[in-house]
């Protein structure tokens, strides 16, 4: 696929997918939604790429939100399907074999946080803004976003912006554990890829794992986490980067993790 709405950069062992409608501000559209998801589909089959950077162009904007003029003519069926659509990228970069990173630079409104909802973390620029402001369009949240942020802030705090519209700043998104970390927006793009870079040097089956035991885990009560883990522990006993890994620690030296079976 030919893409006209994304941009796709390697740096060693990192991804970088830059959502690239800066004239729009990024908003997401079906074709922006449909090449992202194709994108990201191919990503999850490289097993040079250990971990996803997911942001937008400019310096003014992350996803500035769903394409307005895109839907303000939808049916009640075509809406659906726009919802589904996106739920469906959402989803896939929650399920992504690979960590993701959400490099927030600027507005993160309605889809846009959303998308950063669903990735594994967020760092934000310090003239990041949030918020779903949906109901303001008389609308609700349709990628997810009703449903990840209670379970990432909580219940009452959730609401609040939900039923509110309100927007708010990157300070306050970190106190709300919205986002990870705030940094200076020129030093953003420096935190992700050290970040990035950081989480490529440790085990890639591992970190895989961790990532799995965490998302299907948060769905069960502590008991069955508890033994699904044990049994994604006793996994990481049959390949050869455990190996790898526990006698680079006892040589005391640093592992070597690229000549280790990954799969």
């Amino acid at each position: 696929m030919d893409y006209t709405n994304i941009l796709v950069e390697k740096n060693k062992t990192s991804a970088i997918v830059t959502l690239n409608r800066p004239q729009a501000l990024n908003a997401l559209n079906k074709t922006m939604l449909e090449e992202l998801l194709f994108c990201l589909t191919k990503l999850s089959r490289d097993k040079t790429i250990k971990v996803v950077i997911l942001t937008g162009a400019g310096e003014n904007a992350f996803v500035a939100g769903a394409d307005i003029a895109f839907m303000q003519d939808l049916t009640s069926n075509e809406g659906k399907l726009f919802g589904r659509l996106g739920q469906t990228v959402t989803r896939t970069i929650e399920n992504l074999p690979q960590p993701v990173i959400a490099a927030v630079n600027g507005f993160a409104m309605g889809g846009g946080c959303e998308l950063a909802l669903s990735c594994d973390i967020r760092l934000a620029s310090d003239n990041a803004k949030f918020g779903l402001p949906e109901v303001k369009l008389g609308v609700i949240p349709g990628f997810g976003g009703t449903q990840r942020l209670p379970r990432l802030i909580g219940k009452g705090l959730a609401c609040e912006l939900l039923y509110s519209g309100k927007v708010i700043d990157a300070a306050e998104a970190r106190r709300i554990g919205l986002v990870n970390r705030v940094v200076p927006q020129e030093k953003l793009m420096e935190e992700c890829l050290a970040l990035a870079a950081l989480i490529g040097s440790r085990g890639p089956a591992a970190v895989q794992l961790c990532k799995e035991v965490v998302n299907n885990g948060m769905e069960m009560d502590l008991t069955r986490a508890c033994s699904y883990e044990a049994d994604l522990f006793g996994l990481c006993f049959g390949g050869d980067e455990q190996k790898e890994g526990m006698a680079a620690f006892l040589e005391k030296r640093s592992p070597d993790f690229q000549k280790t079976r990954y799969s």
